[in-house]
Parts: structure tokens; sequence; C-alpha cells
């Protein structure tokens, strides 16, 4: 088989490329009459130069590195080819349920898995320890009990909260809460159950049990506070660790611990499924070989590679090797798994983020949670055209 490939990895340039560079040039080795252009888009850019470029008819990929969050907005308007039944969807029954599910729209596979993740609890054994913590909280009640000791003991604020709207799903699924039913075209954001869910947030934040949070560089503000020992837990991926490792708190990687995320008042736990699919634009020119480089770059034993270089979750089960569960974080990371449910599988499920964030930062600054809720759904009726309140 021949043909050029071009392919765009959205992964960290610094941290993840490299390996990626490697395996591109070991397909390359197995099949020299198959091209691969290699091309590092930065992830915040490549959602809206994939769309310029597929609507335009010129300069897309032949495949992409997809966020499981845009694939079905990209099936929708036709930029993605079906995948069922060829080369690329490789031994369907060896990818993991999540990760599958992130594949789908109308009942067609538009991807296939090349990573996973959710979030989870990450935190600090030695200040729990200092504070007599046997057990991560199983509950967000059990977090904010948790924070008395650790402040009082160990000196350290008990939790950080990422005031995004992606890191308030936990809160949400832990009160069987959604952000809108695709089913029914109805929007649930604004529901009895969303508001109890914020209120948990909250609460967390008013009572001090949170640190409180930046609402500018959020993300980097908590990783910051949780390096430095500052806070004694996060909610935050696998894709964390690398970068927690590096803090004056964790010079033993013993230090960290991975849970589920904490169960809400109905008892159950729940955070998203995350990851990235490799999908196929529909104008390539060289499908065949499109699908044999996917087939490859998503492989069991590719994908083994990837989490043993970048300390990624596989989304195969072949993938998880002895080798691959050795590093602590993956191993606790798999059991989480089990927690992790798939997003909102419409095509703009990933443009109801910001209008909530903006919701999320206003309620967690005083705003009353049931009038941002309803802003926040105020905008979703703009994003989704036929949906109800």
């Amino acid at each position: 088989m021949s043909g050029t490939v071009t392919w765009w990895d959205t992964s960290d340039a610094t941290t993840e490329a490299p390996t990626f560079k490697a395996l591109v040039a070991d397909f390359q080795a197995q099949h020299p009459k198959i091209k691969v252009n290699y091309v590092n888009v930065p992830f915040s850019d490549a959602q809206q130069k994939f769309k310029t470029a597929a609507q335009g008819g010129n300069g897309a990929p032949d495949v992409l590195r997809s966020d499981v969050g845009w694939t079905p907005g990209f099936a929708e308007s036709g930029y993605l080819l079906p995948l069922d039944g060829t080369p690329a969807v490789d031994k369907p029954d060896d990818i993991l349920a999540g990760p599958a599910g992130g594949t789908k729209y109308n009942g067609k596979t538009y991807g296939a898995p090349q990573v996973t993740d959710t979030l989870g609890l990450l935190y600090n054994k030695e200040l729990f320890a200092k504070a007599g913590i046997t057990e991560p909280p199983a509950t967000w009640a059990e977090v904010k009990t948790a924070a008395q000791a650790l402040r009082s003991k160990a000196g350290a604020d008990g939790i950080y909260l990422n005031p995004d709207s992606y890191f308030l799903l936990p809160f949400l699924y832990g009160e069987g809460a959604t952000l809108a039913d695709a089913a029914t075209k109805k929007i649930t954001v604004s529901s009895a159950e969303a508001v109890r869910a914020v209120d948990i947030a909250k609460d967390l934040v008013a009572s001090g049990a949170a640190a409180k949070p930046a609402f500018t560089d959020g993300y980097a503000n908590m990783q910051a506070a949780f390096k430095d020992g500052k806070v004694a837990m996060i909610i935050n991926g696998p894709w964390a660790a690398g970068d927690t490792y590096s803090g004056k708190a964790f010079t033993s990687k013993d230090t960290l611990g991975v849970a589920a995320v904490p169960a809400g008042s109905t008892g159950k736990a729940g955070a998203p499924v995350g990851g990235h699919n490799l999908v196929i634009y529909a104008g390539t020119e060289a499908p065949a070989a499109a699908q044999l480089f996917v087939q490859f770059m998503t492989s069991g034993e590719t994908q083994a590679t990837v989490a043993e270089k970048n300390g990624t979750l596989p989304a195969r089960t072949s993938a998880y090797t002895a080798a691959v569960t050795a590093n602590p974080v993956i191993a606790q990371f798999q059991k989480v798994m089990d927690t992790a449910r798939p997003r909102l599988a419409i095509p703009q499920a990933s443009d109801l983020f910001t209008p909530l964030s903006q919701s999320y930062v206003k309620i967690l600054q005083g705003q009353d949670t049931q009038a941002g809720l309803n802003a926040a759904a105020d905008e979703f009726t703009k994003v989704l055209p036929g949906y109800t309140r």
C-alpha cells in the first residue's frame, strides 16, 4: 500500500509529542511506501483550525487527534469518514466501554480511541498522615470534615476547586444532574438537582473547606497550590501526574494518592470520560493509508508504549500490561475509570462549557445559584436550537 497521510497531533509538544514522533517513524519503517507528514497543532487552536479547513475543503489533515468532545460535532457536519468495518477500528471488543462511547454519533463510529482519561481525587498522603486521615474522603461531606483536620493539624487547605465547568461535572453527576437531555431535547442545567450540586461546591468555598480559588488561570493556580503542599486535595486527571511530581511537596512519588471523585448526596460518584480519538477527514485522498495508520497508532501494543512513555491511560484492555500498571497513577486511575461516564453525545456539547463556566464563576463569587444556572440555561438555548427549558 502507498500514499501520503498528514496527521495533526494535538498532544503537548514538549512532554508527549516525542513519543508520537517515534511511533510515526516505526510505522513508516513498517510501511515504507506510506509517507506520514507529522504536524503538531496546539490543542487550543486545533478545533477551529480543523473546522475552517474542512469547511473550505482545503488544508484539512487526513488524520486528526480529536478531543472526544469534538467528535460528534465534526461527524454531524460531515467532516469525518465513518470507520465501521474498516481496519481503523481493529478489535473493537478490546476497546473500553467509556472510550468506545465517545467515538459514536447517530449509530456510526467516527473515531478510534487513542487515549482515555477521567477526573479523580488527587491527594497528598503526607498531609493526610499529619492530619490523621487514613482514607481518602468518599463523599463531599467527608471532604469538608477532612478539611478541618488538615487545616488544624497539617496547616494546609483541604481542597482547591478549579472554577471551570468541566471540573464541575463530578458535582453534577453526584446529584444525578445533567447539562441537557438529548432524548427529550430539554435543557436541564438549571434543574433542582443541578442547583443542589453547585450549592455543594459553593459551600465548600464559602465554608473555607476549599481554598479561595483564582478566577483567572484557575487550573494553573490549583496545580501550583497542590504542588507546593498548600492544599491537600484537588480534582484532576492522570495527565497532571508528571507536573505534580515536579512540585516540592512531591519529591517522593509515593506522596501522591489517587481515588475516585467523592460522591454526592445520591451516594453515587461520577466523572466525565475524556481523552482523544484519531479521526479521518471525509475528504481524504488516501483513506486506505489513513485507516492503516490509525490502526497502528491505536493498537494495544502502541497504546501500551504510549502509556509507559507518557503516563497516560490506554483505551484498550490489552494495553494494561504489567509494565503499564507498574505506574501507580495508571493503576489507580484504571480503578477510577469504573466511575467514569460518557459526556453528553451531541454535536454542540463542547460549546456548553463556556457559558456554564461564566455562570459558575459568578455563583462562586456569591451570585444566587438558581439565578446563575438560569442564566446558563438561557445561553444554552442559543447553542441548542430546538431544545426547551
